[in-house]
């Protein structure tokens, strides 16, 4: 029995991926990683602008201005996808935000926006990527976090940490109902990694000491420390692994 190399087993050539949330942070490193391993990459985000400079980085990669928390957007998302490039073989649904407000001042609307955006619109895109692959292999990647796996607080607003929650029950739902069509569904969870999300947090003196005690690496993460579990769960690497949490967290939810 011949065994593949390294580089075949991560190889995305001729594979076609949408990111979402890729105007910066994390997304925008995703939709880099995924073209350096040969994919057709579509980048989805509000911010055109900023699509538009990393379109002129990254040769070869399509834009798409779209507000993942509307439903007729998502929609037409993933038809125009199927249109110009043909069936998603790679989802990672990475848009998503946080209130700032604790929980007894973080009203109810402000709950559900966040919900709508983290956990809606990735079950919808999902849904969507599914029934236009019509029984070709798919992987779904879900971007969660560790505040939806362990509480964070005083870090952290509720509607965050039920919508990263909810995103990996959605994840392990998912991979339940549609294994048997080919489609596998997996979710990222991330540490405390120097995003523009993350960026109040990192300039601050006491939250850094505080990641850094509760840490086991005694550090926040860099950016190129997803690449590896990214391309794992994106590509051949990962053919019977579905329903699964990776963390990459430094060890944070070990303790």
């Amino acid at each position: 029995m011949s065994v593949p190399t390294p580089a075949a087993l991560f190889d995305l050539t001729g594979r076609t991926a949408l990111v979402t949330g890729a105007s910066s942070g994390l997304g925008e490193r995703f939709v880099r990683v995924l073209a350096a391993a040969g994919a057709t990459v579509w980048a989805a985000a509000r911010r055109k602008e900023r699509l538009d400079a990393l379109a002129a980085e990254v040769p070869g990669l399509r834009t798409a201005a779209a507000d993942v928390s509307s439903e007729a957007d998502r929609a037409a998302l993933v038809e125009r996808v199927v249109a110009e490039s043909g069936p998603i073989d790679v989802l990672v649904n990475n848009a998503g935000s946080g209130s700032p407000a604790k929980p007894h001042r973080e009203t109810s609307t402000e709950f559900a926006d966040v919900l709508g955006l983290n956990l809606v619109g990735p079950f919808h895109l999902a849904q969507l990527a599914a029934a236009a692959a019509s029984g070709r292999p798919l992987s779904i990647v879900n971007v969660s976090s560790i505040v939806g796996l362990v509480a964070t607080a005083p870090r952290g607003g509720a509607s965050y940490a039920a919508s990263k929650a909810g995103l990996i029950g959605l994840t392990r739902q998912l991979a339940g109902h549609w294994g048997r069509d080919g489609v596998r569904a997996n979710a990222l969870a991330p540490g405390w990694f120097r995003t523009e999300m993350n960026d109040a947090m990192f300039a601050d003196d006491a939250s850094v000491r505080w990641i850094e005690r509760n840490t086991l690496l005694r550090r926040g993460g860099d950016p190129g420390e997803l690449d590896g579990a990214l391309l794992f769960l994106a590509s051949a690497a990962s053919t019977y692994c579905t329903g699964q949490v990776l963390a990459i967290d430094g060890g944070w939810t070990a303790r």
